[in-house]
């Protein structure tokens, strides 16, 4: 179709048109949200305005009246002191925590831990205002009561002759029914053991089932609650005899006989046992979504319980408020508590047998005679390249047998120039004639990935550290900031920590010696990738523990301290070309592996001489 001035000046027309339009038209809309808008607030500013003081006060009053009204209603049976009667706090103790208990709900209200500092200096606190344990009982009149709105009757606390401390809230109806809470707390112990008794069970508990509801909040105790919210919060639980957890997910359902359930932050968790099982239940958890706030994450549990037919029933918990310390929850009773401590999970589980039967061990036996953990680490590090030095001089070895056939690999780029095939290939040769693994460099950097990652855990979750200083570090547990600022920036946070540069820094230094041994890469990416690649650790590590960091920093030095010694005085580079002149004077014998990639090398070139043919 021909296309005219006049066709072209009526499409522009019409498409101005229709922009006014739609302009106009969203303006006017816009205009009418905002009339309604003053209208209502208006509306609302007039009706606010003929509230007087009295009508306020009047309607708190019957807002409250409605809601005593309710509250014995509700209460029933029980009466109405377990409706109306004031909240008193009770406290037991021994010389790790003080629990401080109250009559609402005949529960633990929160617990103070001793031994611990939360990240202002005060005492780690386990529990708050918004925690809420209990369950539903028949409170009679057809009502139903939830025990945490309910107020007990507390005894007073009795000393025990083993030395541990008790004390019971008590609820009875005006039939006889009544529900009771023992807390017992023994010696030097982070569990409390919690007894519910039911008399009436029967009539008290609908269809022999006990619905228990947790509500609870995790509060931040770290130095970077971003952190902690975000790499080490999560939800631990053994079902069916089967310890698993929940990070990413934010909810889950427990369909088999579960005996425990724990809420874990990065150094400290809050647990609730079942001694006979819980028999279904689900939790739900909710990371909080404001990064400046202090609340970690939400959580909402529920778990069911049969109760034995009859009047009278006993169901035994318990309740940890305590450190995630690997030996204190190794030995506690109920099943695998000691694998909320993460010393390798998932893709990483393979670490953990290295982290339990290596790591943990060499360290914990350098901490019983050296105090400063710094110090500590450092000889862990050098127990761990004594260990892979084996492994660590073949390869160096190895890199001086490249560094030694250097000179002829350069003459053979000359030669073959842009023939990269042709290159690999007498490459190849010249390998297989002087005995050389073009790969066994690579070992120690393979031997690090798993060792990395068990250390990586290990420094994460192990609270000994958690405080501890060293150098300028104020915390082995966590980053060593130097530099700090207000306003996060991405990939990097609000600080910057000291020894991450030192790691980097180092990683560089044993890049460019790398790159001294090895042939000239002309692939820019492998070429210019050791250089790179030790400024990219510095946005992995930033936010990692200072004691991570640390360790890398001395592995650094080590690494070139031994590379210096090995390759200047204990490799003879004159005795290695003579052995390498030997090996290309002896019969040859090939390798599966060179065979099949002399073979692919190969085909591969002659695929570019046919290339290059058809070209011509």
């Amino acid at each position: 179709m021909k296309t005219d001035k006049n066709t072209i000046i009526g499409f522009v027309l019409l498409a101005i048109l229709f922009f006014a339009f739609f302009w106009y038209n969203s303006k006017m809309q816009q205009a009418s949200i905002d009339y309604e808008k003053h209208i209502k607030d208006s509306i609302a500013k007039l009706e606010a305005a003929k509230i007087t003081p009295a009508i306020k006060e009047q309607r708190l009053l019957d807002s409250a009246r409605r809601d005593t009204t309710d509250r014995i209603a509700f209460a029933a049976n029980f009466g109405k002191n377990a409706a109306l009667a004031k909240e008193e706090l009770s406290t037991i103790e021994n010389e790790l925590m003080k629990v401080t208990l109250t009559n609402k709900g005949g529960r633990v209200k929160f617990v103070a831990l001793k031994k611990y500092k939360s990240y202002d200096s005060s005492l780690v606190t386990l529990g708050n205002e918004k925690d809420k344990l209990g369950y539903t009982i028949n409170s009679g009149n057809n009502n139903a009561a939830q025990t945490t709105d309910l107020f007990f009757t507390v005894s007073s606390i009795t000393k025990n002759a083993d030395g541990s401390q008790s004390i019971t809230y008590s609820l009875q109806d005006s039939s006889g029914k009544m529900v009771s809470h023992q807390f017992i707390l023994k010696p030097d112990a982070y569990m409390i053991d919690w007894n519910v008794n039911f008399v009436g069970a029967d009539q008290l508990l609908t269809n022999g089932s006990m619905n228990i509801g947790w509500q609870t909040q995790t509060m931040q105790h770290e130095k970077s609650a971003t952190y902690e919210r975000q790499n080490m919060s999560n939800i631990c639980f053994v079902e069916n005899k089967e310890f698993d957890y929940i990070m990413s997910k934010t909810e889950h359902k427990f369909e088999k006989p579960t005996q425990w359930m724990s809420v874990v932050q990065q150094f400290f968790n809050t647990t609730l046992v079942a001694k006979n099982n819980f028999n279904t239940g689900n939790v739900n958890w909710q990371r909080s979504l404001v990064d400046t706030s202090k609340i970690l994450a939400n959580i909402e549990a529920n778990f069911q319980i049969n109760v034995m037919p009859g009047k009278t029933a006993t169901i035994p918990l318990q309740l940890y408020y305590g450190p995630n310390d690997y030996g204190i929850l190794k030995k506690q009773t109920p099943l695998d508590m000691d694998r909320m401590v993460n010393l390798g999970r998932d893709m990483y589980s393979f670490v953990r047998p290295i982290n339990a039967y290596v790591i943990m061990p060499v360290f914990n036996f350098f901490a019983g005679f050296i105090k400063n953990y710094g110090w500590v680490i450092l000889l862990l590090t050098l127990f761990i390249r004594l260990v892979t030095a084996p492994l660590t001089y073949s390869s160096y070895l190895s890199g001086a047998k490249m560094k030694v056939l250097r000179p002829e690999l350069d003459v053979l780029k000359q030669k073959f120039g842009t023939d990269q095939q042709g290159f690999a290939m007498e490459q190849m040769k010249l390998f297989r004639e002087a005995g050389v693994n073009p790969l066994g460099g690579c070992i120690p950097a393979l031997l690090q990935i798993p060792i990395f990652f068990a250390l990586y855990s290990f420094f994460n979750s192990n609270i000994a550290l958690r405080g501890q200083e060293f150098l300028w570090s104020k915390d082995l547990s966590s980053f060593d900031a130097v530099i700090h600022w207000q306003t996060e920036v991405w990939a990097i946070g609000n600080h910057i920590s000291l020894f991450t540069i030192t790691a980097v820094l180092t990683s560089f230094l044993i890049s460019i010696y790398n790159m001294s041994m090895t042939p000239t890469q002309d692939n820019p990416a492998l070429k210019y990738m050791p250089y790179i690649f030790p400024f990219v650790l510095f946005f992995v590590f930033n936010k990692l523990p200072s004691a991570l960091t640390w360790y890398y920093t001395v592995s650094n030095l080590v690494t070139l301290g031994l590379q210096f010694v090995i390759q200047n005085y204990i490799i003879d580079h004159t005795k290695i070309l003579a052995k390498i002149d030997e090996k290309r004077k002896a019969p040859k014998k090939t390798s599966k592996w060179q065979e099949r990639y002399a073979q692919v090398v190969e085909s591969q070139k002659k695929i570019q001489d046919l290339k290059n043919k058809t070209k011509k």
